[in-house]
């Protein structure tokens, strides 16, 4: 493997710089601020869910770091798909795809039935408390799915200033229940109870902890679309998880501040009712629009991602070429994004938002795994300097021995509580992968798929 094997045919565009990166990684998560993280609380405790915070947080910091490396240097669609069909084979490919699109569907459909139950909840509020909230599911998903049709320079820089918008209101929100002050309507020292279920609640609260995080990965999928990949991947990545770690340390302080453990770790937009417990019209309006504005954001870069984790399987023939497809006028993968649609709209009417939330977890976790292992073997078959890196991340291999120990105590914590969505998810994979090695894996052209200008592999 000396040369490329370029695609042929319509390309995708190169119009995105690190701000655009930045919009589509912390879009994705930052909808984990306004709901979600907070299941955490319910399973250990308020202090449990501040430990999760930081103790995931550190499992995303190790994530950051690889992905910043592997994907300014494979700067493909498909972000670690791509990564994994020139470092690892087909069937790891294959597999990373798939948690690619199903962690993101997932998390498509749990964005779209959070904002279809604010909407919902603000309608029954005016009058209307019979209201279905169904038809906002589809509304939600199939705009934001024409959004991305039409390009994607178009669809996140809409996701850059709706995300921005839901940032700014979480700091205004903190600014409204004056946390300085000595009328400040935070009551930690009434609320905060320890630990009510001990260190196992700790460890069990590390499955939702993912939720102030899950996603930021995302920003690999745009690599091909950036001017500069080398760039705009790191830099777009690690901002991302600055602005997402200081959000989630300010979510906890002022919920944990203003709601009981209790009513905390049930409630399905936080955010929205700590703005409704101040009392104040200006902050619950701000924030019904950064709760709406975060769900939005996410829901569209997941489809941006989803799609394009999507398309990459059908160019590469892992599945049908007819996925394969760039729109002749706006460049978009448009045939994936439609596939996907009816998929998000199923999942978000049939499954419980818990439920969908798991399964985005465990498929992003499973992905995770994928990477600790990934890039110590990236670093054996090209050592530094044998090829340009846009990237180097520092202490290898420190962050992958963290990351893969980390990975298996939330799957630990997550068999706690629903071993029986673990259980069948790692089934469903096994039996996609046995199907791809029997009907799929003949199709597949493994000349075509290296793209990337590399020395032959050390060993080979």
């Amino acid at each position: 493997m000396s040369t490329t094997a370029p695609h042929h045919g319509i390309n995708l565009r190169k119009v995105l710089g690190p701000i655009h990166v930045w919009g589509l990684g912390v879009g994705i998560v930052l909808v984990g601020e306004f709901m979600g993280w907070n299941f955490a609380v319910g399973k250990g405790g308020a202090l449990a869910a501040l430990i999760a915070c930081w103790v995931i947080g550190l499992l995303y910091t190790c994530v950051a770091m690889i992905d910043s490396e592997v994907t300014s240097t494979v700067a493909a669609a498909g972000g670690q798909y791509a990564q994994a069909k020139h470092i690892v084979g087909p069937l790891m490919a294959f597999n990373v795809a798939l948690y690619l699109v199903l962690a993101y569907t997932m998390l498509e459909a749990g964005n779209a039935f959070v904002a279809a139950d604010l909407l919902k909840t603000v309608a029954a509020q005016m009058g209307h408390p019979d209201l279905d909230s169904r038809p906002f599911v589809v509304l939600v998903i199939t705009s934001l799915a024409w959004l991305n049709y039409r390009g994607v320079f178009e669809s996140l820089t809409f996701n850059y200033v709706i995300t921005a918008v839901a940032f700014v209101s979480i700091l205004v929100l903190f600014w409204g229940v004056q946390p300085f002050s000595d009328v400040s309507l935070l009551r930690h020292a009434d609320l905060l109870t320890g630990l009510p279920y001990g260190w196992i609640g700790v460890i069990a609260s590390l499955q939702f902890g993912m939720w102030y995080y899950l996603g930021i990965e995302g920003t690999c999928q745009a690599a091909e679309e950036c001017r500069s990949a080398s760039r705009a991947i790191p830099l777009g990545t690690m901002t991302g998880m600055i602005t997402l770690v200081i959000a989630a340390s300010l979510t906890w302080y002022m919920a944990a501040g203003l709601m009981p453990w209790e009513y905390l770790g049930q409630a399905y937009t936080p955010l929205y009712d700590a703005a409704t417990l101040t009392g104040s019209v200006g902050l619950k309006i701000f924030l019904f629009v950064g709760t709406l504005f975060s769900t939005l954001a996410s829901a569209n870069g997941c489809i941006n991602d989803a799609a394009r984790a999507w398309f990459s399987l059908g160019r590469d023939r892992y599945m049908p070429p007819w996925f394969g497809a760039v729109h002749p006028r706006y460049r978009t993968p448009f045939r994936s994004i439609l596939f996907l649609i009816p998929i998000a709209v199923v999942f978000a009417w049939q499954v419980p938002l818990d439920g969908v939330i798991t399964f985005s977890i465990l498929a992003g976790l499973l992905g995770y795994t994928f990477m600790s292992f990934n890039v110590v073997r990236f670093r054996q078959l090209w050592p530094l300097g044998s090829i340009k890196r846009g990237y180097v991340h520092p202490f290898h291999p420190l962050p992958a021995a963290v990351l893969f120990m980390l990975c298996l105590t939330v799957f630990f914590a997550t068999f706690l509580g629903y071993a029986d969505y673990l259980i069948s998810i790692l089934v469903f994979f096994m039996l996609a992968s046995v199907w791809f090695h029997l009907h799929r894996y003949k199709f597949v052209k493994r000349g075509e798929q290296f793209t990337m200008p590399w020395p032959r592999p050390r060993g080979y």
